[in-house]
């Protein structure tokens, strides 16, 4: 054995080198070696020439610039949420329903084996009621059987107008030999 500490403590990393595991059994129980593992953290400290103090000054600031990119981080999320939240309420268009509108019913029953282009609104009905709460009471227009159903599942319906009144003129060849 050396006289030394550090010679010790050299002379036990290669007795440690030669075993299997890197624990000893002292009473049957695993022991393990605390003491090798602070020599290493001192010899690294050490080999990059840091000073604790300094060390320990500039976790603190690391520290300090990762909570403040969270914080910006947290404040660029809140203001691209309230981007988006801006956009998505531009677009909703508020439903106003008054008795006697016709409307359509989205049917929101899942079929397994739908049409691709077929609608999923029925209808039309007519508007009966409409209550405080959204919900609407639409009647059917063959058989008057009232119903009610949420306000967000009706849209208005656009009715097609009368058809008006169309001319027709004909062009045939005695037409055009007049003209000439």
């Amino acid at each position: 054995m050396g006289n030394s500490f550090d010679e010790c403590l050299i002379n036990l990393t290669r007795v440690l080198k030669r075993c299997i595991e890197t624990n000893l059994l002292v009473f049957g129980k695993a022991c393990h070696l605390l003491v090798e593992l602070e020599h290493r953290a001192w010899w690294a400290l050490k080999q990059l020439n840091l000073d604790i103090e300094v060390a320990g000054t500039m976790r603190i600031t690391e520290l300090h610039k990762l909570d403040e990119f969270r914080h910006l981080a947290f404040e660029s999320t809140k203001l691209y949420k309230e981007r988006i939240k801006r956009l998505h309420d531009k677009n909703i268009v508020e439903r106003n329903f008054n008795p006697g509108d016709m409307v359509l019913l989205y049917n929101s029953r899942l079929r397994l084996f739908q049409g691709k282009l077929r609608s999923r609104w029925s209808g039309p009905f007519r508007v009966v009621e409409v209550f405080p709460s959204g919900a609407v009471e639409i009647a059917t227009e063959k058989d008057s059987h009232t119903f009610r159903v949420n306000g967000q599942r009706l849209k208005l319906y656009v009715c097609m107008s009368e058809p008006k009144e169309v001319s027709e003129l004909h062009l045939t060849e005695s037409q055009r030999s007049s003209e000439h």
